[in-house]
C-alpha cells in the first residue's frame, strides 16, 4: 500500500471511530425524551462538515444571548443530516448540496444560509497553479494520472476524494464532473479535515474542499483561469461555485424558527459566516 493510501486508511479507520462514538451519545440524548417530541431548551443541528464552523460559532453566541436553551451541533455528513431531520432525530439538518430528486417528496423545507465555492487544492511543493475545468474533470476521473500531463513534474497523481455521504463530493460531482464516476482507485476520506491533512503531506495529490478551509497547508488551484477568491465566487465567475444549506421537517417553528432567524442575521452573516470562510446571502464582497 503506498504512503498515501496508508494515510488515508489510518484517517478513515479513527475518524469512523470518533463518529460512532458520536452517533451513540446522540441516541442517548435522544432518548431522554419522548418519541418526536420537541424541546423548547435544547435544539438539534446535524449535518454537513463543510457548515459546522458556521453552525458551531452561532451556537455558541446563541446560547450565550439566551441562557438555559442549548444547540447540540454534529457534523456526520450532508446525507446523513438529510436523514436526520426527515426522520425527526434532528430539528435542523445541514447540507453542502442540493436536495437530490428521491429526496424531493421529504417534506423538508430549504434555507440558503451562506454561499461558497469548492476549492481543488495540491501539495505548496507541487508547481501546478492552475487547471482547466475538464482537466480537473479528467484527473478525478482517472483520465490524467500524471502531473506531467498537465504542465507538472513526472509525478503520480494521487486523488484524495470523499465519502458518498459528503454534500462536497455530490457538488463536485455534479459541477466539475456532470455526473460521470470517480477513479475508483481514488482514497476516500470521511471529512474536509482529512482531505486537507493528506494533500498538505503528499507531494503529487489533489484533492477538494470548501474554499473557507483552505489554508497554507495546501494551495487553491485557478479553474480555467480563475483563482477562488471572494470577488470570484460573489461575481460567479469562479467556476465551482454552490449554496449552504438549513433544512426543516415543514416550514420552521419554535426554536429552529428562531435559530435560523439568529443565522441570517447580519450579526451572525457578517461575522460567523465570513469568519468562517464563506460569503453572507446577499453580500458583496470586502
Amino acid at each position: 500500500m503506498s504512503p498515501l493510501r496508508a494515510r488515508a486508511a489510518a484517517r478513515t479507520a479513527l475518524t469512523l471511530t470518533l463518529l460512532g462514538a458520536l452517533m451513540l451519545s446522540a441516541l442517548a440524548l435522544a432518548g431522554c425524551r419522548r418519541g418526536g417530541e420537541a424541546s423548547t431548551t435544547q435544539l438539534r443541528v446535524q449535518g454537513s462538515t463543510t457548515i459546522q464552523p458556521i453552525a458551531e460559532m452561532a451556537k455558541e453566541m446563541y446560547e450565550e444571548a439566551h441562557p438555559g436553551v442549548t444547540v447540540l451541533v454534529a457534523g456526520v455528513g450532508s446525507s446523513a443530516g438529510i436523514e436526520s431531520v426527515a426522520s425527526g432525530s434532528s430539528e435542523i439538518g445541514t447540507s453542502s448540496r442540493d436536495l437530490k430528486p428521491a429526496e424531493a417528496g421529504l417534506g423538508l423545507v430549504d434555507t440558503p444560509i451562506a454561499h461558497d465555492a469548492i476549492a481543488v487544492i495540491v501539495n505548496p511543493a507541487n508547481p501546478v497553479s492552475g487547471l482547466s475545468k475538464a482537466q480537473v474533470a479528467a484527473i478525478f476521473e482517472g483520465r490524467i494520472k500524471n502531473w506531467d500531463e498537465v504542465g507538472g513534474p513526472d509525478l503520480e497523481i494521487g486523488i484524495v476524494n470523499r465519502d458518498e455521504a459528503s454534500g462536497t463530493r455530490e457538488a463536485f460531482s455534479k459541477i466539475v464532473l456532470g455526473g460521470k464516476p470517480f477513479d475508483p482507485t481514488a482514497a476516500v476520506l470521511p471529512g474536509t479535515g482529512q482531505v486537507r491533512f493528506v494533500v498538505a503531506q503528499a507531494r503529487g495529490a489533489i484533492g477538494y474542499i470548501s474554499v473557507g478551509f483552505v489554508d497554507k497547508t495546501v494551495k487553491a488551484l485557478s479553474v480555467d483561469g480563475v483563482e477562488p477568491t471572494e470577488a470570484n465566487i460573489t461575481n460567479k465567475t469562479y467556476p465551482i461555485s454552490r449554496l449552504l444549506h438549513f433544512l426543516t421537517k415543514g416550514e420552521p417553528e419554535g426554536l429552529a424558527k428562531e435559530f435560523l432567524a439568529f443565522v441570517l442575521s447580519p450579526a451572525v452573516q457578517e461575522t460567523v459566516v465570513r469568519e468562517a470562510g464563506f460569503l453572507p446571502m446577499g453580500g458583496e464582497p470586502k
